[in-house]
């Protein structure tokens, strides 16, 4: 079974990089909590469905692209 925490975790930090955003700037259009943000790029959160549709949001891409291994 892949860990889909690493996969979200390293497709989050790249989008928001390809953006130009920071993890402040991520979690503010998100409307997330920063340490949320990082704790996620860590691999220390399990975030819900939901939290993960607003950062795709954020990040004008989709759910499915967060979550699907590059």
């Amino acid at each position: 079974m892949e860990n889909v925490l690493e996969i979200l975790a390293y497709n989050l930090k790249e989008a928001r990089k390809r953006m130009h955003l920071s993890q402040e700037e991520l979690a503010a259009r998100a409307e997330i909590d920063r340490t949320y943000v990082s704790g996620i790029e860590r691999r220390v959160r399990n975030p819900t469905i939901t939290v993960v549709a607003k950062f795709a949001e954020a990040l004008q891409t989709t759910t499915a692209d967060l979550l699907t291994k590059r």
